[in-house]
């Protein structure tokens, strides 16, 4: 597959460009010059100004998009060289910050890490307009029991087929970051098939998965505070964040 290039005299813009490039960890060339471009650059991001100064390089002008990662995911589906895929897996690593990643006709063509379980369905959306596919299926971890039920309640109206997945090998090694795990955990569990979800799933928290959330609680204060059980409920049923509860219930006391 190839390389993007990023071509642009408007400081602002790369500086731009490369954070999110860099927040992505996806690789880049940086040109010099719109002339010579080296054969490995499949789509050079650049403005609407200098994207004509391109004779024959296809180019994305990012500032021509509603958003620059916007931008970036057409630039990656470019770079592919598929118009339409024949069959999209979808995988989601469930958890308070769930991994999503997305393999087309057996290619990872990107994998993400949401701030939320009720981000999911954002991306899902978004990822799905970028990479247009005949078929596609949701295949989803079966950890974080109450967060994967809120993630796939809310998938159900895209009548998107759902399958719950043994993700017990998928974690990758620890030495890595959280948020890498997450992402490559989701690349994993989008390989492999499960059972089929079929309707709503039940929210009804275990006080094991309401002692976790306390115990986050503690975490994330180093141990000078913990949320209510009741405060963790709301949390496990996405009517609060973790750090919404724990500032609340410190305004409280």
């Amino acid at each position: 597959m190839k390389t993007l290039g990023v071509y642009t005299k408007d400081f602002s813009l790369y500086h731009d460009i490369l954070v999110e490039l860099k927040n992505r960890k996806l690789a880049y060339v940086l040109l010099s010059s719109p002339r010579n471009i080296p054969k490995r650059i499949g789509i050079v991001l650049t403005s609407k100004r200098e994207a004509p100064q391109f004779k024959t390089q296809k180019t994305i002008a990012v500032d021509s998009y509603d958003s620059l990662d916007r931008a970036v995911d057409v630039a990656l589906q470019k770079l592919t060289g598929k118009e339409k895929y024949f069959k999209i897996f979808i995988g989601i690593d469930p958890g308070e910050r769930p991994g999503v990643a997305i393999v087309g006709d057996d290619i990872l063509l990107q994998k993400v890490q949401t701030n939320s379980p009720e981000q999911v369905i954002h991306w899902i959306n978004r990822l799905l307009e970028v990479y247009p596919s005949k078929e596609v299926y949701i295949r989803i971890g079966h950890g974080s029991i109450i967060i994967r039920n809120r993630i796939i309640n809310s998938l159900i109206p895209l009548k998107i087929p759902i399958e719950i997945v043994n993700e017990t090998s998928t974690t990758p090694s620890p030495q890595k970051n959280r948020s890498n795990r997450d992402r490559e955990a989701a690349a994993n569990i989008a390989l492999l098939s499960g059972g089929k979800v079929h309707s709503n799933l039940p929210l009804e928290p275990t006080r094991g998965a309401i002692k976790n959330i306390q115990k986050q609680s503690r975490q994330i204060t180093e141990g000078k505070f913990t949320i209510s059980k009741e405060t963790a409920l709301q949390v496990l049923k996405g009517k609060k964040s973790l750090l919404e509860a724990i500032e609340s219930e410190k305004l409280k006391e």
